[in-house]
C-alpha cells in the first residue's frame, strides 16, 4: 500500500504574523507598568495684585434744553453742543476721542386742573438731551477742560470714570505675581508636612479682576456754584490675578 505523503503547512499571512507577535510582547511587559501609581501632588492657588494710577478719565457730560416746541428745543440744544464739540476740539481733544452716548426728545407735561375734574396731563413744551462721553488722556488739564465744558455752554454731568488706559503690562506682572505666590505656598506647606516640592505639573488661570473704574459725581456744578476751581483725585486702582497650580511632591 503506497504511503501518504503529508502536505506542507501553509505560511501564515505576515499580518497575522505581525499580530502574534505584538501581543506576545504585551503579555511579556513588566507587570510593574500595570500598577504604576500615580504621582502624590499638591494643588495650590496663588494671587497676585498690582496698583497703579489711572492715567485717563471718562467724563459724561451734555446739554438739556427746553422749549414751547420740539423745534425750539432741538435748535437751542444743536447751538448749545456746537460750542461744546468746538471747545473741546480747541482744547485739545481729538474727535476720535468724542462719543455721543444719548440724544432724545421727549414731552414735557403739565398738570391741568379744570373746574370738577381730576388733574389732566398736558404737553407744556419739550425737552432735548444729548449727552457727550469725552475721553481725557491729559489728567492734569482735567480739572480746566471740566471749567471750560460749563463755560461753553454743558449742564448736566453723568459722571466722571477714572481708568487705566493699557492694562495689559500690568495685568501679565499680576499673574507673574500670583505663581511666585502659589510656590512660595506650596513650598510652605510641602515644609510644614516633611515632603519636597517637584515639578509643576499644571497651572491654569482661576481668575482674575480688572480695575474698578471710580465715579466722581456732581462735582462739576458743585464747583462751578461756588466759583472754585474744579478739584480732582484720580486716587490708584488694582488689578489682581489668580492661578492653581499642581505640583509633584516627593
Amino acid at each position: 500500500m503506497p504511503l501518504a505523503l503529508a502536505r506542507p503547512a501553509r505560511p501564515l499571512p505576515v499580518l497575522l504574523l505581525s499580530a502574534l507577535i505584538v501581543a506576545a510582547a504585551l503579555a511579556l511587559a513588566p507587570a510593574a507598568h500595570a500598577t504604576e501609581e500615580k504621582p502624590r501632588t499638591i494643588t495650590i492657588t496663588g494671587e497676585g495684585e498690582v496698583t497703579a494710577v489711572p492715567d485717563i478719565a471718562y467724563v459724561g457730560t451734555g446739554v438739556v434744553t427746553e422749549g414751547k416746541t420740539a423745534g425750539e428745543a432741538l435748535a437751542a440744544n444743536t447751538a448749545a453742543m456746537e460750542k461744546v464739540f468746538a471747545g473741546l476740539e480747541k482744547a485739545g481733544i481729538e474727535k476720535r476721542d468724542m462719543q455721543t452716548s444719548n440724544f432724545s426728545v421727549y414731552p414735557v407735561y403739565e398738570q391741568v386742573r379744570p373746574e370738577d375734574r381730576p388733574h389732566t396731563p398736558k404737553i407744556g413744551g419739550y425737552r432735548v438731551q444729548n449727552q457727550l462721553t469725552v475721553k481725557v488722556r491729559d489728567l492734569d488739564n482735567l480739572g480746566t477742560l471740566l471749567d471750560k465744558i460749563v463755560t461753553l455752554g454743558s449742564n448736566q454731568l453723568s459722571g466722571i470714570r477714572f481708568a487705566i488706559d493699557d492694562p495689559k503690562p500690568l495685568m501679565n506682572e499680576a499673574r507673574k505675581d500670583a505663581v511666585k505666590n502659589a510656590l512660595d505656598k506650596a513650598k510652605l506647606y510641602a515644609g510644614a508636612a516633611g515632603v519636597a516640592v517637584g515639578e509643576i505639573l499644571s497651572i491654569s488661570e482661576s481668575g482674575f479682576s480688572m480695575p474698578q473704574p471710580y465715579y466722581a459725581k456732581d462735582m462739576m456744578m458743585s464747583a462751578r456754584a461756588e466759583g472754585a476751581a474744579v478739584p480732582m483725585a484720580e486716587g490708584e486702582q488694582t488689578i489682581t490675578a489668580n492661578v492653581t497650580l499642581v505640583i509633584r511632591i516627593d
